[in-house]
């Protein structure tokens, strides 16, 4: 079973969207667990104050350090896995790093961070992984770590079904490690005078898996010139 430790602000948010669909039903049959705990409850002062403003200046609060350190000393380190931080500032996610997060260890520890984020001494005294979703901000790291989530789930043994529904999806196995899907098709064959392209219902496989990866190659060019370079290339980068 692959487990998920989460510090938070607001524990009551999860399991949220990761309790429907395949996450909910993964979790039901025991593929993977979640724990949460609220950083509030390491708070010393009746308050149960968190934060700080940063030295130095400039809007927002900071999570304190001192707070933060005996969360983490309590709640994470006792299970040795690896911790994240979800920020703006870190590693872009994608599959391969999804990948070798669960491959690696049995379980992750995320760290969600709130207002304008935490200590950089905590990211340092405890060797945290910085990634980020995207290049844009949220409102908490708790948004950020359904997408995480669910993305680092798919790698999870027996989440997926049919794990040959992992090679030729955006970001895929093999060729189509930079390529972006291909278009879908289902019944009816015809709808408001569009057709289902000729290819797909033909019965030749070899032409069906020629006309899909022209289509991704062709979607991926036109959509992401980062992703051919590097299909191109044949090099990750």
């Amino acid at each position: 079973m692959w487990q998920v430790n989460i510090l938070t602000l607001f524990p009551e948010i999860y399991p949220g969207p990761l309790k429907f669909s395949t996450p909910g039903k993964a979790m039901d049959a025991k593929f993977w667990e979640l724990n949460t705990k609220n950083i509030r409850d390491f708070a010393t002062n009746k308050h149960k104050t968190v934060d700080n403003t940063p030295f130095g200046g400039g809007g927002g609060m900071l999570l304190r350090a001192d707070v933060l350190g005996v969360a983490i000393e309590k709640f994470f380190i006792p299970n040795g896995f690896p911790i994240i931080y979800l920020s703006p500032k870190g590693n872009l996610l994608n599959q391969n790093i999804a990948k070798s997060i669960v491959k690696s260890d049995k379980g992750i520890n995320i760290l969600c961070g709130r207002f304008e984020g935490i200590d950089e001494r905590v990211i340092k005294e405890y060797k945290i992984q910085e990634v980020s979703v995207g290049d844009y901000v949220l409102s908490s790291g708790d948004i950020a770590s359904f997408a995480f989530i669910d993305c680092c789930l798919r790698y999870v043994p027996g989440y997926v079904s049919n794990e040959d529904s992992l090679q030729d999806e955006s970001f895929g196995e093999g060729r189509y490690k930079y390529l972006l899907e291909y278009p879908h098709y289902t019944k009816p064959l015809v709808w408001k005078s569009n057709k289902v392209p000729e290819v797909l219902v033909s019965g030749n496989h070899k032409k069906i898996f020629e006309w899909r990866l022209n289509q991704a190659e062709e979607i991926t060019k036109n959509r992401r010139p980062d992703l051919w370079t590097k299909y191109l290339n044949g090099v990750e980068k």
